[in-house]
């Protein structure tokens, strides 16, 4: 009997050591499937953050696009002010000049006149009858010059509003044939 007794304590272990097997496989089995689980929502998390990533690399490179476009834009409006400024300051210039020999020529015709009304009293002499004409002729050239730059000015602005207006016209006869 002792050997059955033996052999029953035997078997007893056995079936303890097997049902501590069996209880630690399915806890593994648990940390895996758990594990596993992470795993997958890693993955799932890691391309969500791939997918942002990718979202944040478009808009970065539209952002990036719409920069230059300004930034071409202005330097464009940068120049095309820049050449309007010199256009303006070169009339100015012209201007400025013309109205100095406007003024230096109505002094010389003033002082013209009164050397005529001096000798006007006394006598009358052909050369500064001359002399007064001459001023007067200097005198509407040089008024004539100033309206010839004033002309220039204003023949400036109005150039590019007909342009304009003739972009138009032809955009809405495109228009209508279409």
């Amino acid at each position: 009997m002792n050997d059955l007794a033996e052999l029953e304590r035997r078997i007893s272990a056995a079936l303890t050591r097997i049902g501590t097997g069996i209880d630690q496989l399915r806890a593994a089995g648990a940390a895996e499937t758990a594990a596993a689980g992470e795993v997958a929502s890693a993955s799932e998390e890691v391309v969500q953050l791939r997918e942002a990533l990718e979202a944040e690399r478009t808009a970065n490179a539209q952002l990036t696009a719409r920069l230059r476009a300004v930034k071409a834009r202005d330097g464009k409006a940068g120049a095309a002010l820049e050449q309007r400024v010199a256009e303006l300051t070169r009339q100015l210039d012209v201007q400025g000049l013309e109205s100095q020999r406007m003024k230096k020529n109505m002094i010389q015709l003033r002082e013209a006149l009164r050397s005529l009304r001096e000798e006007a009293q006394e006598k009358v002499e052909a050369h500064l009858i001359n002399k007064a004409m001459l001023a007067e002729l200097e005198s509407l050239r040089s008024e004539r010059a100033a309206e010839a730059a004033e002309l220039a000015e204003l023949l400036s602005e109005i150039g590019p509003i007909v342009q304009e207006a003739a972009q138009d016209s032809e955009d809405e006869k495109e228009a209508t044939d279409a």
